[in-house]
């Protein structure tokens, strides 16, 4: 509403009109701006989280595997933190392995590779003098010798006996699986390259129709299913194993299950894990993962039934369930220890974004944390702790605080509010890991486990079935436990496929992996003897 000061009316009420319908006038315009300010500021809420998870994304897709920062770098950027004393073990690492070794060079071939001599020897000088051989130059070069398919003929002559008048003939011999005319070692070198190598099912048998042998992917996951049955005792024992740890670890991952007519659905590999080495704990390393077509509280629940002991995890809310009684809220028998790397990576995340100098001094506190953990990496438990109270302890006394402080005048709905929030909500959980050695500040040991799925994910893209992703579970299992206790995963299933159909079963632990391993190393040394 205008008006010209040089002509206003003089009447009073006329005036008095003029004021009241400015007054609404302005009123109406004032309820409009706060309604465009909230929309605007809900518009920038759902940008940057949108902004955020893009970043997010964009990192898993393409960017460095892990969310590690160099802390120098972030207290150069931002002038609030005080520059660090150059103890990154990171950097001293790289430039100790780039001394050592440098990208591209050969490396001498290993010697337990067979060598094949062919001696190359010079046309005779034809002085008639006797030879003399003074020295050698040897050229060695790396051969391969590809793969090749052979038939094991199994013949059992039947024998008549005419004196006794009786025919006699050797039992039929005992196949890795029944009326599957696969021996062991196929056997194993598919689930191998499907579980090791990440080749899916029709990928393995276009190489193979290469080679003149024509098997259905149909028929190997057929196969791997009987062979799944065949060896699930093995899997049931090594979840028995982990869970008599005083300490594990667990995680989950989506994975898409196919539904038929239905479409796909989101299932989930669970994964629990069983390592003690970085606390001087030598007993064997495993994992044990479990296939569930959800992703709800009851499936850990049923995997850890039994369970007392500590439990490291992400914050997700299904593993809540264990910790206490839904209803009462009292403690059960598994105690919760959080993860600092799952703290540290939702603001590693933020600075993908862009540059807060908030999260980045998030990230330089945490990462001191991790400093402290590098240095007792393989120490006692007593030791480990004694470190931890003494210097790990007033860190996180004074980031709680900071983090409060942080929170204040952030939206809630904001990345940077929900990163600070996350370890507040579960402080005590956070901290935990100071008050006993055996504990980890963080569950990247489980996440390493998890690598494989990943990896093999992006090749055979879905599962088809629940029995191939309880199938795939049993084979993950076997195969990372392999790989936790430098087992070759092909010559261990090529054994224990032969063995396992005829083995007591009340003497299964002689088949894991680390007993497997132990007598065939005695073996090995009564050959050599």
């Amino acid at each position: 509403m205008r008006f010209d000061l040089d002509r206003l009316p003089t009447d009073p009420v006329l005036l008095q009109k003029m004021l009241r319908e400015m007054a609404e006038a302005m009123k109406v315009e004032r309820t409009e701006l706060k309604a465009a300010k909230h929309t605007v500021k809900t518009q920038s809420l759902t940008i940057e989280k949108l902004e955020h998870r893009l970043a997010r994304l964009l990192r898993v897709q393409f960017g460095r595997s892990s969310e590690k920062m160099d802390i120098a770098q972030l207290r150069l950027m931002f002038d609030e933190v005080e520059a660090p004393e150059p103890a990154n073990d990171d950097v001293a690492a790289a430039s100790k392995l780039k001394s050592a070794r440098k990208a591209g060079a050969r490396m001498p071939i290993p010697a337990h590779v067979p060598r094949l001599t062919t001696e190359h020897r010079p046309e005779p000088c034809g002085c008639g003098g006797m030879e003399t051989v003074i020295c050698e130059d040897v050229t060695e070069v790396l051969d391969y010798v590809p793969a090749r398919f052979r038939v094991l003929r199994h013949v059992r002559p039947r024998i008549a006996y005419r004196a006794c008048e009786t025919i006699r003939q050797t039992p039929a011999i005992d196949l890795p699986l029944p009326k599957v005319m696969a021996s062991s070692a196929l056997l194993a070198h598919l689930v191998v390259s499907r579980f090791v190598d990440h080749q899916p099912w029709h990928r393995q048998s276009v190489i193979l129709r290469r080679q003149g042998v024509d098997i259905d992917r149909d028929v190997m996951g057929r196969w791997s299913r009987k062979l799944a049955w065949l060896m699930a005792p093995l899997a049931e024992r090594l979840l028995a194993y982990v869970l008599q740890a005083p300490k594990i670890h667990g995680d989950e991952t989506p994975v898409t299950l196919l539904m038929g007519e239905n479409g796909s659905h989101t299932a989930y590999f669970w994964v629990y894990l069983r390592d003690g080495r970085s606390s001087g704990d030598m007993s064997p390393p495993a994992v044990a993962f479990r296939f569930t077509t959800g992703r709800g509280g009851e499936h850990p629940a049923a995997h850890l039934a039994g369970y007392q002991g500590y439990l490291q995890a992400d914050g997700y809310a299904g593993y809540n369930a264990l910790y206490r009684d839904p209803k009462t809220k009292a403690p059960r028998n598994v105690t919760e220890v959080g993860c600092w790397a799952h703290a540290r990576r939702k603001f590693t995340d933020i600075l993908e974004k862009n540059p807060s100098p908030v999260a980045a001094e998030a990230v330089v506190r945490i990462g001191e944390l991790f400093a402290i953990e590098r240095d007792i990496k393989g120490a006692p438990p007593d030791a480990r702790r004694r470190v931890r109270k003494q210097l790990a302890a007033p860190q996180l006394a004074a980031l709680r605080p900071w983090l409060e402080a942080q929170m204040r005048g952030l939206s809630s709905d904001s990345a940077l509010a929900k990163a600070c929030r996350y370890p507040l909500n579960r402080w005590a959980a956070m901290i935990r890991y100071c008050d006993d050695g055996l504990l980890e500040i963080s569950n990247n040991l489980v996440e390493n486990a998890l690598r494989g799925i990943a990896l093999g994910r992006r090749n055979w893209m879905f599962v088809g079935s629940t029995k191939g992703g309880d199938a795939s579970a049993l084979f993950y299992s076997l195969v990372e436990t392999c790989r936790l206790n430098g087992v070759e995963p092909e010559a261990w299933f090529t054994d224990v496929i032969a063995r396992i159909g005829n083995h007591p079963i009340n003497r299964i632990d002689e088949l894991l992996q680390w007993h497997w391993q132990a007598a065939r190393e005695v073996q090995n040394l009564e050959y050599a003897a």
